[in-house]
């Protein structure tokens, strides 16, 4: 190998690090909101971080202590995913956007809201990690949708595994056992 072609394979293995660790803490942030994780929230920002949604901005330190009452207001469950992102990245600057399919299950348990948007990321590398730094969000469409079938004997008796918004979640377990109890079911939390 020749030095050349040393130097273009640690440039290509730095960059596919750094979009790992960029989406990782995209990542980390919706995973945090889902969980109402505020240390994993506030591990996605830097410390001077911002975040807007809306006319709301936040520092990335006070925005677990909004976006979690704010969620469990107006749902009893909500899932962020995360699903085409392209990312630009110079030296310790990258630039993202990544959009985002929300999904809050209503206080009724028959209506949910779907939110379709862009999280427009701005993410610095400091002291060797990424977070961002300021995080701008939109909204391109929002949908009420029928989601009874959550209440149906049809599902109910499946038993599927209910997610909890706490660090109780299965998702926490270290290890994933077969025989580790899950903390809610679908059959039990619509009884």
């Amino acid at each position: 190998m020749t030095d050349e072609e040393f130097e273009a394979l640690r440039d290509d293995v730095r960059y596919l690090k750094d979009r790992a660790e960029i989406l990782d803490c995209v990542a980390r942030h919706a995973r945090g909101c889902d969980r109402h994780d505020e240390e994993l929230i506030g591990s996605a920002y830097h410390s001077d971080g911002t975040d807007e949604h809306g006319f709301t901005l936040n520092s990335g330190a006070d925005y677990a202590a909004w976006v979690n009452p704010t969620h469990a207001a107006t749902s009893q469950a909500h899932l962020h995913n995360i699903t085409t992102q392209s990312c630009e990245i110079d030296g310790d600057v990258a630039h993202c956007e990544s959009y985002s399919m929300v999904v809050l299950l209503g206080r009724d348990g028959r209506t949910a809201q779907v939110i379709n948007g862009r999280y427009l990321d701005r993410l610095e590398r400091r002291d060797g990690r990424w977070r961002i730094a300021l995080r701008r969000s939109t909204v391109e469409a929002m949908f009420t949708a029928d989601a009874s079938v959550l209440k149906s004997p049809f599902f109910t008796e499946q038993g599927y595994l209910k997610g909890t918004r706490d660090r109780d979640d299965l998702s926490y377990r270290r290890p994933l056992l077969q025989e580790t109890p899950p903390p809610a079911r679908w059959s039990e939390s619509v009884r």
